[in-house]
């Protein structure tokens, strides 16, 4: 069977004499498929190189990505343990408050409020050493919650704090604690002998004689319950300080206060004087606890 021959004619020079190069079907067709050999494997060589290079600055990326989320993971983990360290100094900080302001009495008495603190270190560097952010992730994350109910926690026991301090301030203020005068006890609180009938009673208060027309002050914050005039107390004044709390102040040459008046501890309520069944300038002043005397030297400074 006769075989197919291709010519290829050669011209080398303009005047040159052409040349002629006989190729069989068979060489040319191989050639060809070399030559397209090589220009697939180039392509796939190619498209080979390309996609090695785009995953070697995928992974390049990845990696300063993942260093950057550990340092941003470490940089959380510092953080949550430093607001673990305050958390845990303000709870010292409460329990000091409520030990100075005798409000920690006992197991079933105010107790400090929260729970929680610091992570395990030895759980923070087994985290470390095994590298695991997932880990590291899930404890911050359960620390964070930790924290937050740590937080409310104390933000209700720094409102009850508060509230207790306000509690005691007020009881404080409204404690008969102030001299309402200045002068010299001439008569004690409990039993005496009448100067008037000679005979044996109970007096209910203190008689603080000084000058006449001496300015009375309120020895506690309260409000005026009453002022009137009564044949044995004279002039009275009587000054209800809340929590069962009200002094009484009789003999008065006249008020300065009228009743529904608020006062503060130091305000001028009166004046000395020697109204009603008196032996001479004083001020009688009685401290009552739940409507009963009680003796006025227990509140005084």
């Amino acid at each position: 069977m006769p075989k197919n021959f291709y010519t290829l004619l050669i011209l080398p020079r303009k005047h040159s004499s052409a040349k002629k190069v006989s190729l069989s079907s068979t060489l040319v067709k191989g050639v060809c498929i070399f030559v397209m050999g090589i220009i697939l494997f180039m392509m796939y060589f190619s498209y080979d190189y390309i996609h090695i290079r785009r995953e070697k600055a995928e992974l390049k990326r990845l990696k300063l990505q993942t260093v950057e989320q550990r340092e941003q993971i470490d940089g959380l983990v510092a953080k949550v343990d430093l607001f673990s360290s305050k958390m845990e100094e303000l709870k010292q900080f409460d329990k000091k408050i409520r030990i100075l302001a005798n409000l920690v009495t006992g197991r079933g008495k105010e107790q400090l409020l929260g729970v929680g603190g610091p992570a395990s270190e030895e759980n923070r560097i087994r985290a470390r050493i095994a590298a695991d952010e997932r880990a590291m992730i899930a404890d911050a994350h359960r620390q964070v919650y930790s924290l937050m109910n740590e937080a409310v926690s104390r933000q209700k026991s720094f409102a009850s704090l508060l509230a207790l301090l306000k509690e005691k301030k007020s009881i404080m203020a409204a404690t008969p604690s102030l001299w309402p005068v200045k002068g010299w006890v001439t008569s004690e609180f409990g039993r005496r002998i009448s100067p008037f009938s000679g005979e044996g009673e109970f007096h209910k208060g203190l008689d603080i004689a000084t000058g006449y027309g001496r300015a009375v002050q309120a020895p506690a914050d309260g409000v005026v319950a009453e002022v009137t005039y009564d044949n044995d107390v004279g002039r009275m004044i009587l000054i209800d300080h809340g929590h069962g709390l009200s002094t009484m102040y009789a003999h008065l040459s006249k008020a300065a206060v009228r009743p529904g008046a608020p006062v503060r501890k130091g305000d001028r309520i009166g004046y000395v004087g020697n109204t009603g069944r008196s032996t001479g300038a004083h001020l009688h002043y009685t401290v009552m606890l739940n409507g009963v005397a009680v003796n006025p030297r227990k509140y005084l400074n």
